[in-house]
């Protein structure tokens, strides 16, 4: 039988808990870990290992090195160093200091052998996903990243939580940069199966701002960083459903970090957008028609992408 084997690359505070949600859900047979400090990779390995024994599959943690990568299946790329926004929200502390860490680590992997996927959660995500992707060997439609995946769960969770409805009765999906320029795309809402704005029209109980909704989308991960100066469990869930997309071939909907080459009327840039994921990564990028607001919104938002992405240019003196 074909074996599943998924590498986590960094495993600080989000890449171990992604191999956990990996390992918990059995969407792999064998999980890598690879770190730069062995003694945390090997003691990250034995926790989980220790795990095992209590689930109700067989799974297997295992330290590696970059040379152990050719036969990985999918990598989740987990590095930097999240508590430099210890105190700010400015994203450019992230940018500065990860940037600067991909090329040599794409090198590695380059040399490793590896032909399978990337998906990258480090952070500025749709920058540094554009970075992986000039770097790597492989398409583009085989690197991509969480991008705004979390942000719509969080989309999710405030207009559930808003209209008192299970939060699997909603669809809703946030756009663009996985940052403070992200938008919500309301006019393809729904829940209960209703259009949005036709259910807020039979519940006119239910008092909601969009723009108010769309902020708490925004600002989760800071709620959630402000308290624990990290985010865990969310993009540790979502990363490994991304993982199950890939090798299970779901053919499922998400809004990923994707390569746009003139969908949305972009190209050349890395950005969230609704994406089908399957056993070929990114399979299509799904052009939903916006309104008017939504694409002068994601307009601009692209153009910060590209500012940003000027700006680690000029960091790495390209």
């Amino acid at each position: 039988m074909s074996k599943r084997v998924v590498a986590v690359v960094g495993v600080g505070h989000v890449g171990a808990h992604v191999a956990y949600a990996i390992a918990v859900n059995n969407y792999a047979d064998t999980i890598l870990l690879v770190d730069e400090n062995k003694q945390k990779r090997d003691s990250e390995a034995q926790d989980l290992n220790d795990a095992v024994p209590y689930f109700f599959h067989q799974v297997n943690i295992v330290p590696a090195d970059f040379e152990d990568l050719k036969d990985a299946d999918i990598i989740v790329v987990s590095i930097g160093k999240i508590e430099l926004l210890v105190g700010s929200t400015d994203r450019n502390r992230e940018l500065k200091h990860n940037i600067v860490m991909i090329k040599p680590l794409m090198e590695k992997i380059n040399a490793s052998g590896f032909k399978g996927f990337i998906i990258n959660i480090t952070n500025p995500c749709d920058v540094i996903t554009y970075h992986i992707a000039k770097y790597s060997n492989l398409s583009k439609d085989k690197i991509l990243g969480s991008g705004t995946c979390l942000d719509s769960s969080r989309l999710i969770n405030a207009i559930a939580t808003t209209c008192g409805v299970a939060k699997r009765n909603v669809n809703a999906m946030m756009i663009g940069e996985h940052g403070s320029n992200q938008i919500a795309l309301f006019s393809h809402v729904t829940v209960n199966g209703m259009p949005f704005d036709e259910y807020l029209e039979a519940h006119p109980e239910i008092t909601l701002d969009k723009k108010e909704i769309q902020q708490k989308a925004i600002m989760g991960g800071w709620v959630t960083f402000a308290g624990k100066h990290c985010t865990e469990y969310a993009i540790a869930t979502t990363t490994a459903y991304l993982v199950h997309a890939i090798l299970s071939d779901l053919k499922v909907t998400l809004s990923c970090s994707a390569y746009l080459q003139g969908e949305y009327g972009h190209k050349d840039v890395y950005s969230g957008v609704p994406c089908l994921i399957g056993q070929n990564g990114i399979e299509q990028v799904i052009e939903y028609k916006l309104s008017e607001s939504e694409k002068t919104d994601f307009d601009n938002c692209i153009e910060q992408i590209k500012k940003n992405l000027e700006f680690a240019g000029s960091l790495l003196g390209e």
